[in-house]
């Protein structure tokens, strides 16, 4: 269930040919706002169930994290990490 007054917290696109992408999670409670985890850019600190492939790439096909209804405030919390990795990359180029 929604909470009042947060709308912006949750989006779900049930019309998406890769709907459900993460399977495992009720339809009811399946958050597609971050289709592209924002925690992805920290790599192993990201917090969440991820895996490298052989070839080094980082595969986050196992992860519900960003996609449960109840994360919305714990990735929030963790913009200041990623503004801060955009900082000391801007200013080593």
């Amino acid at each position: 269930m929604q909470e009042e007054g947060r709308h912006y917290a949750y989006f779900c696109n049930r019309e998406c040919e890769m709907f459900p992408c993460h399977p495992g999670i009720p339809e009811e409670d399946y958050n597609c706002l971050f289709c592209y985890c924002p925690l992805y850019a920290l790599g192993e600190k990201c917090g969440g169930n991820f895996a490298y492939t052989p070839g080094g790439i980082k595969d986050c096909s196992s992860c519900q994290f960003p996609h449960r209804r109840e994360s919305y405030d714990a990735i929030i919390r963790r913009y200041p990490e990623i503004l801060e990795l955009v900082r000391r990359k801007t200013d080593e180029a």
